[in-house]
């Protein structure tokens, strides 16, 4: 037996440390590496699952053709060979008659390893000319609404939360989602913290917390408003601090007094008593740590909430606290030379189109300018992207040539003409960072490929051969491509680390000064005072102080619908786990016993869900762990026929939130019938 290092590809902000025991070549257990200074050891039931994934029955080994009509799985066995001329055949076609903006890449991060989600193959089709596609299904309103404030996407270093005396997680359910943020809050509660949930859901953090806090869905800003009012009304602020390290503060004074505790209740549900007693608790106690959340930014104005709430700790001077301050994400600190490495300069003049991937139902259901192949990689639109009727119904066209390269027939593969196996993270070398600590990994193979599978860096690197592509960067190495990302010069944050120390490390944390636990001079790692009135957001048309929006789906259905992760899967990842799925039991939707009792509805009643733009049937689950007029469903299930599962995102929209191109889940509103 031997016991190897690995890092967890999920798309998760903890990248775990993990120790893998290989016996006999093969994968036979997953732990938490103990030594990763992070993670120590902990990991959760979805990275344990790991050999099953890999050694699935189901796994895909060999390349696969389409033999009987789409949505059908009917496939035959073909060479790698023959995938490629199909693959070059209908790319030359398409090139031909419609030009290559006709050819679309789908991908996300189903694996996070840079190589294999944002290297050679942006390498590949920025050289094809093909559309680009603006990758913002996840977290780019957030990003955008704390770069804003912040001047980029950098907060505290979660190490220092251990230190926090108050630690409020605002629309983020880390039991589930940021396990060992959760642990380090944990021992910041036995050093006498307290922690606040801030939801629109009773979910396993905020039963663990201190104390919860349900939120009408999209009012956050509303709450933070009004607790901004409070601070100034009751002479919380931390003027020095705001004077030297902020802008905007008179604008912004004048502006929240209209937030006052009966308007905010009014929005937002909370009680004038429990707003007034947030205020207060958080006017009065140091330091404080916010972790803003991902479910709050996919909002019709997530930006402006995330935003919102990025000026708190300005207004307390818990920037300078260690401990102190608020994390959405730590991805500016890791900023890689990304430049050399996806080589947007072969791309051609001028540049093609670009088509928003939470719109992806629309773009395939254009006529004007159509795309006549989408090529899907590290992701499962069928599953993840809003609108699926129309996804499905653009995936259906027979004119339309779709090729996916997975490890498994997912759903997205039922529309599929061609199937390509891909390699696990277990079969790749690859570079990790986190959007959460701030450690780079390197996770080298410690297993051959599989059958036939290839990694997405090996797929790409031979398709570029295939084209003729004759540049240098389509011969690189994956040790070499890592070395180039690790060179930026404009990144101090990196500076004197290199492949060879993280092979023999396996980690090195970021050289960030922090003095001690916290930044020296100006908060915002760019230098720049927090922006509390932001001149950027003018100049893009944006309202320049924080303030609440309301929601943009109409109000003909009268519940809203939430769509928050489950506890065992990561998005459709790990939803065809025997383990895990039984862990999951089924999909279900939680109501409120008033919403169930005016619609008739009873315990483990099959109910249907729909709004016009489609229908889903699941089993209700009739709790106080929903809001009155709320309804949720968790995860997402692969469809299964006989047993009636079906996307959650039949339901939800492909509008576009208020900054960074943000989507819009959980701003859908639906109706709920008994069966």
């Amino acid at each position: 037996m031997q016991r190897v290092r690995s890092v967890c590809p999920l798309d998760c902000p903890d990248t775990c440390g993990l120790l893998v025991d290989v016996v006999d070549g093969k994968v036979e257990r997953v732990t938490g590496n103990p030594d990763h200074p992070v993670t120590k050891g902990a990991i959760c039931h979805k990275v344990r699952r790991f050999p099953e994934r890999v050694y699935h029955p189901d796994r895909l080994l060999n390349p696969m053709r389409r033999t009987g009509p789409k949505g059908s799985m009917q496939f035959e066995q073909i060479s790698w060979s023959e995938a490629y001329d199909e693959i070059r055949r209908q790319f030359d076609s398409a090139i031909d008659k419609y030009g290559a903006e006709s050819i679309l890449p789908y991908s996300f991060y189903g694996n996070m390893g840079v190589l294999n989600a944002e290297g050679m193959d942006r390498r590949f089709f920025h050289r094809l000319g093909a559309s680009r596609l603006e990758r913002t299904i996840c977290n780019s309103a957030g990003a955008a609404g704390f770069a804003y404030t912040m001047g980029a996407t950098a907060g505290v270093d979660p190490e220092d939360t251990v230190y926090s005396q108050l630690i409020v997680f605002w629309g983020c359910n880390v039991v589930s989602t940021n396990m060992h943020q959760m642990l380090l809050a944990e021992q910041a509660r036995k050093r006498g913290a307290k922690i606040v949930v801030i939801d629109v859901h009773n979910n396993r953090s905020a039963k663990w917390a201190d104390w919860f806090i349900p939120i009408r869905p999209g009012t956050d800003a509303a709450l933070a408003l009004g607790v901004m009012h409070l601070l100034i009304r009751d002479h919380l602020i931390q003027e020095d601090f705001v004077e030297k390290y902020t802008v905007g503060y008179d604008q912004l004074k004048h502006h929240v007094l209209e937030y006052t505790p009966e308007k905010v209740s009014a929005i937002t549900g909370v009680s004038v008593e429990d707003l007034c007693s947030l205020a207060q608790l958080y006017g009065t106690t140091s330091p404080s740590f916010i972790r803003i959340g991902n479910g709050l930014q996919h909002h019709d104005n997530g930006g402006m909430i995330v935003r919102t709430i990025a000026c708190l700790p300005a207004l307390t001077g818990q920037w300078g606290m260690r401990g102190g301050g608020a994390l959405k994400g730590n991805s500016y600190y890791a900023a890689l030379n990304t430049r050399a490495l996806q080589r947007p300069d072969l791309l051609p003049r001028p540049l093609p189109r670009s088509i928003n991937m939470n719109q992806l139902g629309d773009a395939l259901l254009k006529t004007d300018r159509p795309i006549k192949v989408l090529f899907v990689y590290n992701s499962n639109p069928a599953q993840v992207a809003p609108d699926q009727t129309k996804v499905r119904q653009g995936l259906l066209r027979e004119d339309l040539f779709t090729v996916v390269h997975d490890l498994f027939l997912t759903d997205t593969c039922k529309y599929a003409d061609l199937v390509l196996p891909a390699t696990s993270h277990f079969e790749n070398l690859d570079l990790y960072k986190s959007y959460w600590h701030l450690y780079l990994q390197l996770n080298e193979p410690i297993i051959p490929p599989i059958g036939e599978c290839k990694s997405n860096f090996t797929l790409f690197q031979e398709l570029a051969k295939v084209m003729g592509f004759t540049e240098p960067c389509f011969d690189e190495t994956e040790e070499e491509m890592i070395e180039t990302a690790l060179h930026n010069g404009n990144n101090p944050y990196l500076s004197e680390i290199s492949f060879q120390t993280l092979r023999e490390q396996g980690w090195v944390k970021l050289h960030i000064d922090f003095a001690p636990g916290h930044r020296v001079g100006a908060p915002t790692p760019t230098g720049k005072k927090v922006a509390l009135y932001s001149r950027q957001m003018e100049r893009a048309g944006l309202a320049p102080l924080p303030a609440h929006q309301g929601l943009r789906e109409d109000d003909t259905y009268p519940l809203y619908f939430t769509t928050p992760p489950n506890h065992h899967f990561l998005n459709s990842t790990g939803a065809n786990v025997s383990m895990l799925m039984a862990a999951e039991r089924r999909p279900t939707l939680q109501m409120h016993p008033l919403d169930a009792k005016h619609r008739k509805v009873e315990q483990g009643r099959l109910v249907k869900v729909f709004n016009d733009r489609g229908s889903i049937v699941l089993q209700a689950d009739i709790t106080m762990d929903v809001q009155p007029g709320l309804v949720i469903a968790q995860g997402l299930w692969w469809d299964d026929d006989e047993l009636g599962y079906q996307s959650v995102n039949v339901l939800t929209s492909q509008r576009i939130a208020d900054m960074g191109g943000g989507a819009t889940f959980f701003s859908t509103r639906v109706e709920v019938a008994r069966l």
